[in-house]
């Protein structure tokens, strides 16, 4: 399915059930294939599961000038409102924990909660020249992003790892993807994490304890929690996907936290 908006089109599938709707968004890098394992979950569970390729991302077009945070954080709410299903579950995964905060903030009616999982919503210290220019150099080279994605597990492969390596670095081979992904780690976040305060929306932020890209996983859940008044909950053993690699656990917590708030 797809969805034309600002000119280009955003990819997504649709469980079609009439359920609660739960949107999952991926991260930097990924497809919504990254959400088969705990969509299924939750499709069983009884929930409407709409999985959305970002911008320049699987079988969504690379045609933008923007590839913000921001801009994704539009995406969303031009989706949301285009299913017209009610108030939703988002679920989002690392560069895209500050779109969620951005769509909380500005439509807040259309989320009844909101999961943060591997956040990056606050601007991060500036990392040292080394860490500069791997970044570069991932951002520029797909084999060298593909060893990075893999390494970002931790303690397993999901069961369709190869399967989904294979089509990822097929899909990054096509025009203008891995572009898209350097426009994303150069973008400003900073109007997302200007919003965190304006986030009332019930919020879980979703952090596995081996997260490579976190100095302090534990800590920096606990810090983004502080800023939009949420939780923390830690997978233990997982890395920077804990959706993929722990799922049963991920949608364990997940459905804790939804009934906590009384969220169906």
């Amino acid at each position: 399915m797809e969805l034309s908006h600002e000119g280009g089109r955003i990819a997504y599938d649709d469980s079609g059930t009439a359920g609660p709707l739960l949107l999952c968004v991926p991260g930097i890098g990924m497809t919504r294939a990254t959400y088969e394992p705990t969509g299924a979950l939750f499709a069983a569970a009884g929930y409407r599961v709409v999985t959305m390729d970002l911008r320049g991302h699987g079988g969504s077009d690379a045609v933008w000038a923007d590839y913000s945070p921001e801009a994704i954080g539009r995406d969303i709410v031009a989706l949301l409102r285009h299913l017209d299903a009610g108030p939703a579950v988002l679920f989002t995964n690392s560069y895209t924990g500050a779109s969620a905060v951005w769509a909380a903030a500005e439509a807040p009616e259309l989320l009844r909660a909101v999961v943060l999982s591997a956040p990056f919503a606050r601007v991060m210290p500036k990392p040292n020249a080394l860490m500069r220019a791997a970044i570069w150099a991932v951002g520029r080279f797909r084999p060298l992003w593909m060893v990075y994605w893999a390494s970002l597990y931790k303690t397993r492969k999901p069961a369709t790892f190869r399967q989904e390596r294979r089509a990822l670095s097929a899909n990054l081979a096509e025009p203008g993807r891995m572009a898209a992904l350097r426009a994303m780690f150069a973008a400003d976040v900073s109007v997302c994490v200007a919003r965190l305060g304006e986030v009332r929306t019930p919020a879980l932020v979703l952090m596995g304890t081996k997260d490579p890209d976190f100095p302090d996983p534990a800590a920096e859940a606990r810090l983004v929690a502080g800023r939009v008044g949420g939780t923390v909950t830690m997978i233990d053993g997982a890395g920077h996907y804990p959706h993929s690699e722990f799922p049963a656990e991920t949608a364990a917590a997940v459905s804790a936290f939804l009934g906590h708030h009384a969220v169906a």
